[in-house]
């Protein structure tokens, strides 16, 4: 992994969202530079599924030898921002580094997004990052330092990434739009960047929705740790850029990426807004040159089959783990619908409509459908070039997937 070097020593880093995942990862590795970390993030009270709050962060910020000020902070919030900020230049005399991390996510197309999730998007990723930068630029032009650093993707107007999320999609565009702007109107005082994983990358958040089996495909937040510390270690006229961890660490002579993997040699899942898009990276691990093809008789028989493989497989104990009930429209040459009820009574499987509401509604085509129950086409990808429609609750969807691995090699 990178190494520290010290350049960090003596800075004070103030960091959105930094009670876990990225953000704690991003403050433990300028730790160990012996640097000041302002924790601002919501966590004060333990959360009853994802662990860490800012007190139990700044405790490992401690041991890893900087200072820590733990702060309650929502990034919507102005008079919170201002009086982190002000504890912060009283504590330390000043920021030298500003890292907008916080984020919120909802992979829900326009119909199916609620205002609600709307307003916090477009709350915490857009109006946070931009807030947050304008209150702590009039400390920044004064540090020798002087960084911004936004966790948000490059650019890319490629509509595959708007047509199934469009609301996010807005709201993490915007963080980069910040880059964007602010890069040319600091240029010379403040440099600002953005930095994004080139694959998934493995948090809390993520276990509590996918489990073990979706964290095989994902690399640890140390990769982005030690991007972000490249970056920030470089003078202020490294500024305007967009940066993919993974290119930026093998400039810095990173060779063997599997120290970085949460199960090294296994596939890895390619992160939202970077071309190569989904459906091409789809095809090579189904092992076709791309394109989907014309569904073949045999696929035409296979729909009903895998549900009756699915029957044999679900009881008691997969209905205690899952609490789902899913509707699947199918389309394509099995054209129909079937349901899987993994939240009442034994479970059960059917053709038609499912007797409870269904939490998660799914449609796809039936050859890929076999192939998504196959182990074939990962239900992530496929949701992410299109190839699979979920409405309802995401979480019990990535409870699905977690469940097909478990099932692949029996069906």
């Amino acid at each position: 992994m990178l190494q520290n070097t010290g350049k960090l020593a003596g800075c004070t880093l103030f960091i959105t969202g930094a009670s876990r995942g990225i953000g704690k990862a991003i403050a433990l590795k300028a730790a160990k530079d012996g640097a000041n970390i302002v924790i601002a993030a919501k966590t004060a009270e333990p959360h009853p599924k994802l662990p860490g709050t800012i007190y139990t962060t700044a405790n490992e910020i401690e041991a890893a030898g900087g200072k820590a000020l733990p702060c309650v902070v929502d990034v919507r919030d102005e008079k919170q921002i201002s009086d982190a900020v002000e504890k912060a230049v009283n504590a330390f005399g000043g920021i030298d580094i500003l890292v907008n991390n916080a984020s919120a996510i909802s992979l829900t197309n326009t119909i199916e997004t609620p205002m609600k999730k709307v307003d916090l998007m477009m709350g915490i990723n857009t109006r946070g990052t931009y807030l947050t930068s304008k209150i702590c630029i009039p400390y920044l032009k004064k540090s020798k330092v002087a960084h911004i650093l936004n966790l948000s993707p490059p650019l890319n107007l490629n509509p595959n990434w708007f047509k199934n999320h469009c609301a996010y999609t807005i709201a993490k565009y915007g963080m980069s739009m910040c880059v964007l702007g602010m890069s040319e109107e600091y240029r010379g005082e403040i440099a600002v960047n953005a930095l994004w994983p080139k694959t998934a990358i493995h948090t809390a958040a993520m276990e509590m929705l996918g489990g073990s089996d979706a964290a095989k495909q994902c690399r640890t937040t140390d990769i982005m740790a030690d991007a972000a510390y490249s970056i920030l270690t470089k003078p202020k006229d490294y500024t305007g850029n967009f940066i993919i961890d993974e290119e930026l660490l093998k400039q810095e002579g990173i060779k063997d990426f599997d120290i970085y993997a949460i199960s090294p040699g296994h596939p890895l899942l390619p992160d939202f807004f970077l071309d190569e898009s989904p459906e091409v990276v789809t095809s090579k691990l189904e092992g076709k040159g791309g394109g989907k093809g014309q569904a073949s008789s045999k696929t035409t028989s296979q729909v009903g089959e895998t549900f009756k493989a699915i029957e044999k497989l679900i009881g008691e104990d997969t209905v205690n783990s899952t609490k789902g009930v899913y509707q699947f429209v199918i389309s394509g040459a099995e054209e129909g619908k079937w349901f899987l009820d993994l939240k009442n009574d034994k479970g059960k499987v059917g053709e038609g409509e499912p007797s409870y509401k269904a939490d998660v509604v799914m449609s796809m085509d039936s050859e890929d459908f076999v192939k998504m129950f196959a182990g074939k086409l990962k239900p992530t990808l496929a949701f992410m070039s299109g190839k699979l429609k979920i409405k309802g609750d995401i979480g019990l969807a990535l409870k699905l997937e977690k469940l097909m691995g478990q099932m692949n090699s029996k069906l």
